[in-house]
């Protein structure tokens, strides 16, 4: 049934301005009584009301044609013929939408074609239906539920080729590996071709083209003349930030495909306002232009924080933007997370010596007049004091860790730090480690997964922020030790699911987490701002706390944490030091 909001206008009577088309820039243009132009500025927020404000456009997407014939069943306005076919083409558009978001509340499961030779779990299967009817949207799920696995049969559903999939550098290996394991489509070996190099080159022909996002700039006009029918963005939130090179090629190439799919178990890494840029790539202005979004639902215009998160994240998914489903809603058998603050001991000596030059700079921090010179300094005594602070219990980090080890656990540890990396080795070198950084090849990395999968070693050492898509720990890992602390919550998340996804364990009861604090410096600080994150994160995507053990990371936040750290280390003795002023 149509929507009342989309019955066909009557502007062949009295009008009260005109409507017209501006064709070099998409929008339409409103010019009317001032009633009308205020009325249509609450409408389409982020409107450009022009200089002498008689009249204002705003752009020609497909979800404001609904709004702009709710307005002209109001307000009519008169309208070229050669416009009024253009806004009959969007109010038709305008009808599709609505139908297909009322038909988002009853999909009806997908199963895929033979070409996909997986078995889909049912929400899996309700993920692919979701997928293909909704041609530029964000799969959120959890980590650990197959989003991968959910991606490929939509693709052999779909059978628009050739496909663009999208990855960061570490994950591509995967991709080839899944793709390969359920795919098989006719006279085909393997249906993925990987693009290597900074410079371009002729394309074979194939169903799926792999590329990271670190050679998207240099390939962008290969991939927009190769016409794909799809593309696929794999951890998403790498698109979070707008303004590089990177962003602009995604969205191009996103422009031109009929679907475009985005996979991020968590899109928002630390303000509520990512999401926007991320979405942005896959629906241009699907929230309406950047100033309009933090206009409408954040706490000020040009802020980063959305000011309610939940009313946010239920928009998201009524209008078909996101589906975002829980791995404790969907696998009951699932073992629940248990995470705890550990407080540890550290070694009060190295510390002062560690945070001496970082503390010199905060006593004469507020004598830097130069805002760029004074940005500097903040981030670089952040840096310090972060690594101050992992270097410091680094030993004491690893005697946690290897009574864990002792007691039969199967751990995987994370650091941020190379140097703490090293620290934490040296200490527990009997335990033989391997490790998972951003200094490894892709085959050591695969080899470390192997060892810890075939037990030959009880112990990963991981980078907190180089490991997004890695697969193959679950099966064997039994607990996660956070050596140091990221000011993200999806970082840690993200962290964690290495061993707490879907389909397999270790029939573990509960998933330990432990995160190993120091009662001063850095660590408290990353505690108190890591509050409001979590509630921005969890707002939007329409998490809910689990147990009273997980808002151990929920305190009283701040935005200014780089303030923080300064005022932390003003209180620094001075005598403790040994730097001058």
């Amino acid at each position: 049934m149509i929507p009342l909001y989309l019955a066909e206008p009557q502007l062949d009577g009295a009008t009260y301005g005109t409507l017209t088309y501006d064709v070099a820039n998409e929008r339409w243009r409103i010019d009317a009584e001032p009633a009308v132009r205020e009325l249509a500025k609450r409408v389409f927020p982020g409107c450009d009301a022009g200089r002498n404000r008689a009249s204002l456009t705003f752009p020609a997407t497909r979800r404001a044609a609904g709004d702009l014939n709710w307005l002209l069943l109001r307000f009519p306005l008169a309208v070229t013929p050669g416009d009024l076919d253009r806004l009959g083409a969007g109010r038709q558009q305008a009808i599709a939408h609505a139908l297909r978001r009322d038909r988002n509340q009853q999909l009806e499961p997908v199963t895929p074609p033979a070409t996909f030779t997986g078995e889909l779990l049912p929400f899996q299967s309700d993920g692919v239906a979701f997928l293909l009817a909704n041609e530029r949207a964000l799969l959120a799920d959890e980590m650990g539920l197959g989003k991968t696995v959910q991606a490929l049969a939509a693709l052999a559903q779909a059978r628009e080729w050739p496909a663009v999939v999208v990855t960061p550098a570490n994950v591509q290996r995967q991709w080839v590996r899944m793709a390969d394991r359920f795919l098989r489509l006719p006279g085909l070996g393997s249906p993925c071709h990987m693009l290597h190099g900074l410079k371009a080159a002729a394309l074979p022909v194939a169903p799926i083209y792999l590329i990271h996002y670190g050679l998207l700039a240099a390939w962008r006009q290969a991939l927009v003349d190769l016409g794909a029918k799809v593309v696929i963005f794999d951890e998403a939130q790498e698109l979070r930030h707008t303004g590089t090179y990177k962003y602009s090629a995604a969205s191009e190439l996103a422009s031109g495909a009929r679907y475009a799919w985005g996979l991020s178990g968590t899109p928002v890494y630390g303000y509520g306002n990512e999401i926007w840029s991320v979405l942005n790539i896959l629906e241009y202005h699907c929230l309406g232009d950047f100033d309009s979004f933090t206009k409408e639902w954040c706490t000020g215009y040009g802020e980063k924080t959305v000011a309610e998160p939940v009313v946010l994240g239920d928009y998201l998914r009524r209008e078909g933007l996101m589906l975002r489903r829980r791995k404790s809603a969907v696998q009951s058998q699932l073992p629940p997370k248990r995470r705890a603050i550990v407080a540890i001991d550290h070694d009060a000596d190295l510390y002062a010596k560690l945070i001496a030059e970082a503390a010199a700079i905060a006593r004469r921090y507020e004598s830097i007049h130069d805002w760029q010179k004074r940005g500097e300094a903040a981030r670089e005594m952040a840096q310090e004091s972060r690594r101050a602070c992992g270097l410091t219990k680094a030993e004491h980090a690893a005697a946690f860790t290897a009574s864990l080890l002792e007691a039969g656990e199967r751990v995987l540890l994370y650091a941020h730090h190379h140097q703490v990396q090293d620290e934490l080795g040296k200490c527990l070198v009997r335990f033989e480690p391997r490790r998972i950084s951003g200094r490894e090849t892709q085959r050591e990395k695969d080899a470390a997964v192997q060892a810890f999968d075939s037990g030959r070693t009880r112990l990963v050492q991981m980078s907190l922020r180089s490991t997004a898509g890695l697969d193959g720990l679950q099966v064997r890992g039994t607990c996660v030790v956070f050596a140091e602390l990221d000011w993200s919550p999806a970082v840690h998340s993200q962290a964690e699911d290495r061993i707490h996804r879907v389909g397999v364990g270790a029939g573990l009861a509960e998933l330990p987490c432990y995160y190993l604090t120091m009662n001063r410096g850095y660590d408290s600080i990353v505690l108190e701002a890591l509050g409001l994150k979590v509630g921005q994160a969890l707002g939007i995507l329409g998490d809910e706390w689990e147990t009273e053990d997980e808002r151990l990371l929920q305190k009283q936040a701040t935005e200014r944490h780089l303030t923080k750290v300064v005022e932390m280390l003003r209180r620094e003795p001075v005598a403790a030091h040994g730097v001058s002023e």
